[in-house]
């Protein structure tokens, strides 16, 4: 394993070795998890620190139960941005984790490339728990994991994510992996919500429901992040979702065993309609949640086995 393997900062550069021995270890937490028996000692001894810049219920709850099934002892520590000054702020938050000696080191920051950072400046290996618009590396491999879960591959299916691909971390790191694993990926939105880039990612990219899902196996949609835009993309939360919401109609354009995805938090009635996000049958939100946490088991796993703390 190259050294860099000691965080988990994106997916992008990850080969298919590489992803594929973080989603068969996840595999196995999840038949653990499952089973009941979930306390190991694998993380005993060890100190876990959520540092989230950026609040966010899911992800740092998904961490924090993981660490603990693994015995880690785990510190949650909410930062609020206004009191956080990029660079010199972020550089004495460093030092300071240095010196209380933690083993793995969960970042979420609003500022692309902060996990980077704090990686090349603190002994603990670093996990990206989202930075920015950058990416949201464990949530890309807990989708993959559900998807190969209820599909058995990844290779060969037509994936489509749709909506607010511009804002979103979650799509450029589904992007980086499933074009990785052989999967067909279309982007789907208004113009306005594409990002330039998109044509270079070896991705499509549809403007229309009805052609973007056009026999598609997944269909992953992601929320309209109005917290991230300047000004208004898209004309009113009714209007996106007469044209890019989930609605019976427009799914009927994917297979006729297509699954529904959505890394949550849900805007219901503007990005999928609640009939859709609840129906047992096609979506696998509530799956998501649930591989969540034996992804993150696995990377902490993983992780807590490379690097100079490996010895300790």
């Amino acid at each position: 394993m190259p050294a860099s393997s000691r965080h988990l900062l994106k997916i992008e550069g990850l080969t298919p070795p590489e992803i594929g021995q973080y989603l068969d270890l996840a595999e196995s937490y999840v038949l653990l998890n499952r089973s009941g028996k979930t306390q190991r000692d694998l993380l005993r001894g060890r100190t876990l620190i959520n540092l989230f810049f950026e609040d966010s219920t899911r992800t740092r709850t998904s961490f924090e139960l993981a660490g603990k099934r693994l015995g880690a002892d785990v510190i949650n520590m909410s930062v609020s941005n206004s009191s956080v000054n990029k660079g010199e702020t972020l550089l004495d938050t460093a030092a300071t984790l240095n010196a209380m000696h933690c083993d793995l080191l969960v970042v979420r920051h609003a500022q692309s490339g902060a996990p980077n950072l704090l990686a090349q400046k603190v002994d603990a290996a670093v996990i990206n728990a989202g930075d920015g618009t950058h990416e949201h590396p464990t949530q890309a491999l807990l989708d993959a994991l559900t998807i190969r879960r209820r599909k058995g591959r990844l290779a060969g299916l037509v994936v489509a994510i749709c909506g607010d691909i511009l804002h979103s971390r979650v799509a450029r790191s589904n992007i980086h992996l499933l074009t990785t694993l052989g999967s067909e990926v279309r982007l789907v939105g208004p113009p306005t919500l594409i990002p330039a880039e998109a044509a270079s990612l070896g991705v499509s990219v549809h403007h229309s429901m009805e052609q973007g899902l056009a026999g598609a196996d997944i269909v992953m949609m992601l929320r309209l992040q109005r917290e991230r835009m300047a000004s208004g993309p898209v004309p009113s939360a009714r209007e996106y979702f007469r044209f890019y919401g989930l609605d019976r109609g427009k799914l009927a354009y994917a297979r006729p065993d297509a699954l529904v995805m959505h890394p949550g938090p849900m805007n219901r009635g503007v990005e999928i309609d609640s009939d859709i996000a609840d129906d047992p049958e096609r979506s696998v939100i509530r799956e998501q949640v649930e591989m969540g946490v034996a992804v993150r088991m696995a990377v902490l796993d993983l992780l807590s086995r490379r690097g100079p703390r490996n010895a300790r």
